[in-house]
């Protein structure tokens, strides 16, 4: 049996324009100027720096005229293309098209950078200090291939016997590869190939210069690894004979290293640049004020030689369908710049009414810099103070940095739910997290707390919070359980 029924349903679809716009305003700094480097190579009509005769300018931008349902210069009648829309005598004032939150002298507009490296580049380079035979070579090259971002070799010689066999017709044995990894463990930074942590942490020790406490480091984690990553230190005095102090200095060898030898380079296995302030926020005659990092607003305008095509072609007596095929184009490309103009103006507009509205909620802590003067704020405050859309104020808060007097911070860090304390009183979860970083900072280390002993000092202080939830806290400060933070 056929049943029939309406279905009324409520849907909101984001244009084309809007959905770019959204990209923009998520794309921090140096991510939004390469997508500017890329619009303007896509896009002739739109150009970079200041222009001294006639700027284009509409303020409106219209996509509904005559043109918009083009399907073929067949359909095209001279009179029908307004090209006095595209072509405009007005001077359009240097302010409309950047922004003027900072001055001309600005020196926080360019930052240098140092040029990026490739790990594994870096290894082979370094390879080419050694004599090697072309066979040589390629293997090395090939177990450096092979080595993860962190710098470990995770898989199996002999699996790489084999792949070197079926992929490159390179036919060797295990013997010479392990030589060739011999090689490698002395390529920069120390501990660069090994297969496991043990090894890493061998290979680094063996590079130090020999003493007492280095030897006994080395004799631990090759002989009782199991017993140090548990902290299980009276059974390292007992077994060695040796006193607290020995054993002390020789974890403090240990601590040292560097488990995680490719860690200087990100997941891209590039050196990871240093991160580029969106905003900057500075105290000035006790007063907080917010600037918007300068390369965020580009000076751009529309390309005046394509407005001199559309001006030749008005002038033009006879016009051919080749003509209003290239006007067709000119004229996408000139409502693609100014979008783009306008949509770079929206963005800097909603990036600096949002940090400037979590900039004032947050006075208190933005004035003297104590964190557990941070209040309680989420998305949804900020998104009611400046009259934007949830997503919106998370696009800016979530990639965004900001330079303060006490650092550069990631914006989002400054966000947070509330919590009751003993008064009743909403207490921020980052001032919780803060005074429990504290507690545990002062800790005895030789007697760390456990979590329920740092839930009843909580509670001492006015933070009635359940064991679990300290648990939680911990873990999102990346702190271990009492047993690992034990110290001889």
């Amino acid at each position: 049996m056929l049943k029939q029924f309406l279905n009324l349903k409520l849907s909101q679809k984001l244009s084309p324009q809007q959905i770019q716009l959204m990209k923009l305003i998520q794309l921090p700094t140096q991510a939004f100027e390469q997508r500017l480097k890329e619009e303007l190579v896509e896009n002739p009509a739109l150009e970079s720096g200041k222009e001294e005769e006639e700027l284009y300018e509409k303020d409106e931008f219209d996509n509904n005229d005559e043109y918009d349902d083009y399907e073929g210069s067949e359909n095209i009648e001279a009179g029908e293309i307004n090209i006095d829309e595209y072509l405009s005598n007005d001077e359009t004032p240097d302010y409309k098209l950047q922004s003027n939150n900072y001055s001309d002298d600005d020196e926080d507009r360019e930052i240098p950078f140092a040029a990026a490296t490739s790990f594994h580049q870096d290894l082979i380079n370094q390879l080419n200090t050694f004599l090697l035979t072309d066979e040589e070579r390629e293997i090395a090259e090939f177990l450096v291939g092979s080595i993860d971002d962190d710098g470990y070799l995770r898989r199996d010689i002999q699996d790489i016997v084999d792949d070197m066999a079926f992929t490159q017709g390179i036919y060797t044995d295990e013997k010479t590869v392990e030589k060739m990894l011999h090689i490698i463990h002395d390529l920069d930074p120390v501990g660069v190939g090994a297969r496991n942590l043990h090894e890493c942490l061998l290979l680094q020790l063996r590079h130090k210069t020999p003493s007492e406490s280095v030897d006994l480091a080395i004799n631990i984690i090759q002989n009782e690894f199991d017993a140090f990553t548990k902290k299980h230190y009276e059974k390292l005095l007992l077994h060695y004979e040796i006193s607290k102090e020995q054993l002390k200095k020789a974890i403090e060898e240990i601590e040292r290293l560097n488990p995680k030898p490719g860690g200087a380079y990100d997941s891209n296995n590039r050196i990871v640049e240093q991160i580029v302030p969106d905003f900057a926020i500075r105290i000035v005659d006790g007063e907080l004020e917010l600037t918007l990092n300068g390369r965020n607003a580009p000076t751009l305008h529309v390309s005046k030689d394509y407005q001199e095509m559309l001006q030749t072609y008005k002038d033009s007596r006879d016009k051919s369908n080749q003509q209003k095929d290239a006007v067709q184009f000119i004229k996408q490309k000139l409502d693609s710049a100014k979008w783009f103009i306008d949509a770079i103006r929206q963005r800097q507009e909603t990036l600096y009414v949002t940090m400037n509205a979590i900039m004032h909620f947050q006075r208190e802590y933005f004035l003297d810099g104590e964190e557990t003067k941070l209040k309680p704020m989420i998305l949804k405050d900020v998104a009611d103070m400046v009259g934007l859309d949830i997503s919106t104020v998370s696009r800016v808060a979530n990639s965004k940095y900001v330079d303060t007097p006490y650092g550069t911070k990631l914006i989002k860090e400054f966000f947070s739910e509330s919590m009751k304390n003993d008064q009743g009183e909403d207490v921020s979860t980052l001032e919780i997290k803060k005074i429990l970083k504290n507690i545990i900072e002062e800790e005895d280390k030789s007697k760390p707390l456990p979590d329920d002993q740092l839930a009843e000092l909580l509670k001492e202080k006015g933070y009635p919070i359940a064991r679990r939830t300290i648990a939680k806290y911990r873990d999102l400060l990346d702190i271990p359980v009492a047993r690992m933070r034990k110290k001889i």
